[in-house]
């Protein structure tokens, strides 16, 4: 989570409010978050010193605006420039679906037609922000941070075009189960 909120201070100082929605219209596919989780990783970064804070008055109301320090960028920089973690690839969710056999039947449909509907919004999600990035991308040419952050978007669309399948073809060997 900390590098997260590096990578999207590097882009422009936020509030915690704008760094938890920026989370969840794009990131959540790598992170889901609450305002704790964010308020609890913003407090380790201002202890290490990779992030300050200043507070502005606006509309009458106090705001904490975020920002990156040298040293968050320096940090941030070693975490990006490291190797990619590929153990990280797991699906915790699977487990459920290795243990169905224990659910009742009906109740193993319902989960996988549940979960099919979700994965297919989030598919849906996800080729917006690819269509809009497109024509952001087509007008910012040469831009490599947004390229990046497509092609990311891009990979969780087709991980998601992914999953629906695959979840269509296990609904249907487990519906021809019980014929």
């Amino acid at each position: 989570m900390e590098n997260i909120i590096l990578g999207l201070l590097l882009l422009q100082a936020r509030t915690i409010y704008q760094l938890r929605k920026r989370i969840n219209d794009g990131l959540n596919l790598m992170y889901s978050c609450s305002t704790g989780s964010i308020q609890a990783a913003i407090k380790k970064l201002l202890r290490s010193g990779y992030v300050s804070v200043n507070e502005i008055t606006e509309s009458g109301k106090s705001k904490k605006i975020y920002s990156i320090t040298d040293s968050g960028k320096n940090y941030f920089d070693i975490w990006l420039n490291s190797p990619i973690d590929n153990g990280s690839a797991k699906n915790p969710e699977l487990s459920k679906i290795y243990f169905l056999g224990f659910a009742e039947k009906e109740t193993r449909f319902k989960l996988i037609e549940n979960h099919i509907a979700e994965l297919k919004k989030l598919r849906s999600e996800l080729e917006k922000i690819c269509n809009d990035g497109e024509i952001l991308s087509n007008e910012m040419q040469n831009n490599d941070i947004l390229f990046f952050q497509l092609q990311t978007a891009a990979y969780g669309r087709d991980l998601m075009k992914f999953n629906v399948e695959w979840y269509n073809r296990l609904l249907k060997t487990v519906k021809e189960q019980i014929k």
